[in-house]
């Protein structure tokens, strides 16, 4: 059996009544994330660009979905996009494998189906759990080879979550998922130079609206192929240079992944348990520097006035963002410590004992960073290693008085429970448009998910400010 047909029979089977309990609580908390991403970025440029520009590109169309945020209706496909740049915007993305971001293509996906379809919560969390797990599988080995021939994995493997979404909320068989996904393969797209020449590249936003005609076109019976994965021409081939395995870049240093177990234990084993949260809006690379940071000096009492240098030994991947054959020079390991980088976010962790939940990566107008902060960032080094954990820095600080103290990063300090992801998020509350009531009806309605019919468009309006 093909991978596609596999994960077609996985998803067309798949009941909730199948997901473990944590399974569940994962799907409602990046429902809650991306939601609480949107939430964020209501007012922000991109958010109203976006909008804009579905609603000028679909003057005198349908209305069978709506925006987040604003309540706008669109198609489908308008809202969908519209919703994927509104969640990017906001910075409170999910996270996996360091290079892509599966609820900024999967949740607009779902809340535009499970809309379109009246879906109840639990068809919704379903379709969420299937997409994240077969989108997750495709990629996990094969992120930094695609990255290295210059596509961007967020968008080429994102597609593909976005599709099973939309695949399993309208109802499609196992014969149209596989057709589905074999279309996501024809339009797959995600580029890198566009963010290294100083442009914005399309990314999730562009892939779901494919993602929904991949859809469309397999309800509608167009044969899609039967070995468009790990053909000789297939997706791997084409975008990870090799239908074998072979990689070029690995996260641990291996040169081969084997394909026959990208669907092993597939219902059983659940790879969507390893998505985490990014709560700072910053590269995921940096987040667990100002935890990890900021634990080591709690523990032992240590200031910014004791502190003489820090040391971070980190996964050498995160010092060649987004590839170590395109790096953007900027941001690397021989870049100077500025504001943005990782050691300024390591000096955070340090000084404050966390970062600014509604900041961006750098100040806003207005905003100012403290000086022990950009003094510190500049005597902290960063040490690559090849198979170090990815987001597990080992943070070492030494200080004036002599002592040299570490702490290990595990790389799951930001795997949470949905309850933890909750108090993380918190700070949010009163500083997002709709207010803190409403945001706390939010988190409830994520909360009690499966108990409640047309989720999505209780969800959706949340959004809205009342």
């Amino acid at each position: 059996m093909s991978l596609s047909r596999e994960f077609a029979a996985f998803v067309a089977g798949l009941r909730y009544e199948d997901l473990p309990a944590a399974v569940v609580d994962r799907a409602k908390g990046v429902t809650l994330q991306a939601l609480s991403s949107a939430a964020v970025a209501h007012d922000m440029p991109a958010s109203r660009q976006a909008l804009a520009l579905m609603q000028e590109e679909e003057a005198g169309g349908g209305g069978a979905a709506t925006a987040l945020c604003s309540g706008a209706k669109l198609t489908k496909a308008g809202a969908a996009f519209v919703n994927a740049e509104t969640i990017f915007a906001g910075g409170k993305w999910d996270t996996f494998r360091m290079l892509t971001h599966p609820g900024t293509a999967i949740l607009p996906a779902v809340l535009a189906a499970a809309e379109v379809a009246g879906s109840s919560g639990r068809d919704l969390l379903v379709a969420v759990a299937a997409a994240y797990e077969v989108m997750e599988r495709m990629a996990a080995e094969f992120i930094p080879t695609v990255m290295s021939r210059g596509f961007h994995a967020g968008p080429v493997f994102g597609i593909f979550g976005a599709a099973v979404a939309a695949a399993k909320l309208g109802g499609l068989n196992a014969e149209q998922v596989h057709g589905a996904i074999a279309q996501c393969v024809n339009l797959a797209s995600g580029n890198l130079e566009g963010i290294r020449s100083g442009g914005r590249s399309l990314r999730e936003g562009g892939a779901v609206r494919n993602a929904l005609l991949a859809v469309a076109l397999a309800r509608h019976g167009t044969p899609g192929g039967e070995t468009t994965l790990e053909g000789e021409a297939g997706f791997y081939h084409s975008y990870a240079g090799s239908h074998r395995g072979e990689l070029r870049y690995s996260f641990t240093g291996d040169n081969r992944a084997d394909l026959s177990k990208i669907t092993a234990d597939l219902g059983k084993e659940w790879i969507f348990l390893e998505t985490l949260y990014r709560v700072y809006s910053t590269a995921g690379y940096n987040i667990a520097h100002v935890d990890v940071t900021a634990a080591l000096c709690r523990e032992h009492n240590l200031t910014y006035a004791d502190i003489d240098r820090i040391e971070a030994v980190v996964n050498w991947f995160e010092t060649e963002y987004p590839s170590p054959l395109f790096p953007i020079t900027t941001r690397g390991l021989g870049a100077a410590p500025s504001v943005g980088s990782t050691p300024y976010f390591t000096a955070y962790g340090a000084v404050t004992g966390g970062y600014p939940m509604l900041r961006g990566d750098r100040p806003g107008p207005g905003e100012t960073d403290p000086p022990e902060v950009l003094d510190l960032m500049r005597r902290v080094t960063i040490i690559p290693m090849v198979r170090r954990t990815l987001f597990g820095p080992r943070i070492t600080v030494f200080t004036k008085d002599g002592r040299s103290l570490t702490k290990e990063g595990t790389g799951r300090e930001f795997i949470f429970d949905f309850e933890t992801l909750v108090s993380r998020l918190q700070p949010l509350a009163d500083g997002v448009t709709i207010g803190a009531a409403r945001y706390g009806e939010l988190i409830e309605t994520c909360r009690r998910l499966d108990t409640i019919d047309n989720a999505a468009e209780r969800v959706i309006g949340l959004t809205v400010p009342s």
